[in-house]
């Protein structure tokens, strides 16, 4: 079971990996992500809370079960604003000091420099007590052997301030010598290096604040009061005391409090807060509305069905919450230079300071060079490169009806390279229509509205729907009889009439051959015939198709313009397939397969690389879970929720094309994030340890690298908020990807035993049932059995799954 913590006192990438190392090595956790962003740790396993929190503490940290009474005393009194202002006005005030002759202010009596150093002394170690949190910080980490981005500011500042405080100890020693030891203070680089650290660390905090603005937005969304009937009596209650049952009343521009289903009145719900679909929908009895949508334009009562941490809001909070905390596979490479990236600069500031001295340089500029490298490494880039655009990514997922389970999934659905479209309620809405009524008699539509008011199938219900609509009158009918094959019979006015398929009524009456002609044209443009005859007469044909969605045919071609591979797999007969795919235009279609056939065609598909399974998350449950990228087009139902690994809450094609361009555009800043991240170090280091200072005659002054340091962060934080002003519905930069297949290894069993197709079928599912193998095709005839593979199988463990079914296994090839 998954379990979430909240996690006190990191500030850095290295932080987290400390966390994260100290949590895996407890017996019992298992797939632990510690997220620096959101301080929060989540993991798996039968470890206790207790065992788990100890460990945290002992890694330095602490930590809380998620959601519980909060007991860790954070920062107490801080207040980081006011720090940083009066840190800013302090500094102002000793460059001003220390530079201000350099550049022909007047600085009157601090002229002199036994004045001038104590004032810089006094100004530094003040923003140094201001900042100390610094200090305490590095210095418990270093301690610890975990030393994490505090330490190297606290290293850096304080090795500054030691040769400065050495330098003006010698400076009043030594009158003589004042002026030589006074240009040898850096407390002016110290006071910079804390206060330009601080400003990027509160513009990082308040972008990684904007980060999580979607959330916050979401968590609005529930009303905190709501009025309920009781009694007879209206009174109005706090929405966490609704229960299951409870009648709820929404008067115009009110939100839903809780989910529910209209009991009495009607009108329009603007979803776009759950859906992202902006156009109102139309709702009356008997249909649901969802907590935090809002209700337009009537008064509407409702009963109560899901209330609290079981509403579609909260789940999607939850989904999003989730996503965010997790970590995507192409955040493994910056994990583990983060868990050894400050250890490896302290190394490297110790090589430089010595290097340079051995190189003869002046003390004073080996120090600088040491304390420039301490300053420039920043391990909160790397660490934030990939959260921060997946936070972003989660949100603007949730505005538009996108919710991403985890961070995996973004990353996966970029790389996809097929798409596999369930056709009834995915490409087409589910919902049957009557399109065509040929009629051979007047009285027609009410002999087939009468004798179909009696069924409960769908077709039925679509044929009186349609005679509702024209107000067709209903006749008396008896002995109302649903018939094997496909049809109906009830006696009206003395004269049996039956209705149902052209294979039913045909045994019940001969057809004319232009008759069968019409049914086989209505079937071959996807519509279903229903024939009625009366005392051996025909009179007349309803044809009923489940019409395409509006948007279908516009998202096939978009994905196709994306580069994917389309693909529509249905249980629906050939013809019916083939009527659908010549408007929407898929690359493929397969007609006729049955719900647990389809899991099979998506390990075949896998063989080509990652593959995407869009369905309505019920009969499609198999293959959305077996598909690495499962999308279910619903209204947020349990069984989409818990089948697919992407939920769309709207009920549009076009929403799963709005998913792949969002994972697409997230994966791009996250490359982004990690390039400027690594490059930023990888350039930034060798330059304030002065390698390029006798090629080109650069170098890093320490309170430059500070500055860069500080802004390193805010910059990385600052490109992911960029994935919010992305437009999801443009295809206009829509680019053409070319998906390269991914490695599969095949492998064929001899085997001895099998005799027959069930033989086949025992051996396919134990074959398929092991980790790795993405197919089986198995035959008796031939006594093989040839796997494919999508990671490296041993040959003893495809044998043993082939014997452990009492078949032998003669050779492997």
């Amino acid at each position: 079971m998954k379990r979430e913590f909240d996690v006190f006192g990191m500030s850095c990438a290295a932080c987290s990996a400390s966390v994260e190392k100290a949590v895996k090595s407890v017996k019992g956790c298992e797939n632990v992500s510690v997220s620096l962003l959101t301080n929060s740790m989540s993991l798996e396993g039968s470890a206790s809370d207790e065992d788990i929190i100890k460990a945290v503490e002992k890694a330095g940290y602490s930590a809380q079960v998620k959601g519980s009474k909060v007991e860790v005393k954070q920062a107490k009194g801080e207040n980081v604003q006011k720090r940083l202002i009066i840190s800013v006005i302090l500094l102002v005030i000793h460059l001003y000091i220390s530079m201000g002759a350099m550049v022909g202010l007047p600085v009157g009596i601090f002229s002199n420099h036994s004045l001038n150093a104590t004032v810089q002394l006094t100004l530094s170690m003040l923003i140094m007590m201001l900042n100390r949190k610094f200090f305490i910080s590095g210095t418990k980490a270093l301690l610890r052997k975990s030393p994490n981005m505090d330490t190297l500011v606290s290293l850096g500042a304080s090795a500054a301030f030691i040769y400065s405080y050495v330098a003006m100890a010698l400076m009043f020693l030594y009158p003589e010598h004042a002026h030589k030891y006074y240009h040898e203070l850096y407390y002016e680089a110290v006071s910079t290096i804390l206060t330009l650290i601080t400003v990027g660390k509160t513009l990082e905090e308040r972008s990684k604040r904007k980060t999580t603005d979607a959330i916050d937005a979401l968590l609005k969304l529930a009303p905190e009061k709501a009025v309920v009937e009781r009694d007879g009596k209206e009174e109005t209650v706090d929405v966490k005391d609704i229960k299951v049952d409870d009648i709820f009343i929404l008067y115009p521009g009110s939100h839903v409090p809780v989910d529910g289903v209209i009991i009495s009145g009607s009108g329009s719900f603007d979803e776009s807060s759950i859906t992202g679909e902006s156009v109102p929908v139309d709702k009356s009895v008997g249909q649901n509305v969802i907590a935090g949508c809002i209700n337009v334009e009537s008064n509407i009562k409702a009963r109560a069905t899901r209330v609290g941490e079981d509403t579609t809001l909260s789940k999607i909070i939850k989904l999003v919450n989730e996503a965010a905390s997790s970590k995507a596979p192409i955040s493994r490479v910056a994990d583990k230079v983060s868990s050894i990236f400050v250890p490896s600069v302290i190394v490297i500031a110790l090589i430089t300071f010595v290097t340079h001295l051995l190189l003869n340089a002046e003390l004073s500029y080996a120090l600088s060079r040491a304390v420039a490298v301490l300053v420039i490494s920043c391990p909160c880039a790397l660490g934030l490169a990939t959260p921060v655009a997946i936070m972003v990514a989660s949100g603007k997922g949730a505005k538009n009806g996108i919710l991403f389970k985890d961070a995996a999934v973004i990353e996966n659905t970029s790389r996809a390279g097929t798409i596999v479209f369930d056709k009834t309620g995915t490409v087409t809405t589910g919902k049957m229509k009557v399109v065509d009524e040929i009629s051979f008699d007047d009285s027609f539509l009410s002999y087939a509205y009468t004798l179909e008011s009696k069924s409960e199938h769908p077709l039925a219900k679509a044929v009186c729907n349609y005679a509702i609509e024209k107000n067709t009158a209903l006749l008396n009918a008896e002995g109302f009889k649903a018939l094997l094959g496909n049809g109906v019979e009830a006696t009206i006015d003395g004269s049996t009439l039956y209705g149902g398929s052209v294979k039913f009524i045909s045994s019940k009456l001969e057809l004319e051959s232009g008759v069968l002609a019409q049914c086989d044209k209505l079937s071959e443009e996807g519509k279903t015939p229903l024939l009625f005859i009366k005392a051996n007469k025909l009179l007349g044909i309803i044809a009923i198709s489940d019409t395409i969605r509006d948007d279908s045919k516009s998202a096939i071609a978009e994905l196709k313009n994306m580069g994917l591979r389309t693909v529509l797999l249905t249980g629906d007969n050939e013809k019916t397939a083939n009527a659908i795919n010549r408007i929407v235009k898929f690359d493929e279609v397969i007609s006729g397969v049955l719900p647990d056939e389809k899991e099979a065609y998506i390990r075949s598909f896998q063989r080509d690389g990652k593959v995407i399974m869009v369905g309505d998350g019920i009969n499609d449950s198999p293959a959305l879970m077996r598909a690495d990228i499962g999308m279910a087009v619903s209204g947020g139902t349990d069984a989409a929720i818990g089948s697919a690994s992407i939920v769309l809450m709207g009920d549009t094609v076009s929403t799963a094309v709005s998913a792949i361009r969002l994972s697409r555009s997230t994966l791009k800043v996250i490359k982004e994030n990690l390039f400027w991240a690594f490059i930023y170090n990888l350039i930034g280091i060798p330059l304030a340890a002065g390698i390029f200072t006798p090629i080109f005659g650069w170098s890093l002054n320490p309170m430059f690298a500070s500055l860069a340091m500080s802004l390193s962060s805010f910059c990385v934080v600052t490109n992911a908020l960029r994935i919010n002003m992305f437009n999801l519905k443009d295809s206009r930069k829509d680019k053409k990807y070319k998906f390269s297949k991914e490695k599969k290894m095949e492998k064929t069993l001899h085997i001895e035993g099998m005799m027959c197709g069930h033989c086949e079928k025992r051996v396919k599912k134990a074959l398929e049932n092991v980790d790795g193998v993405a197919v089986a095709n198995v035959s008796h005839e031939a006594g093989t059995a040839v796997v494919t593979l999508n990671k490296e199988v041993s040959n003893e463990t495809l044998k043993k799954a082939v014997e452990d079914q009492d078949y032998s296994v003669i050779k492997i090839d």
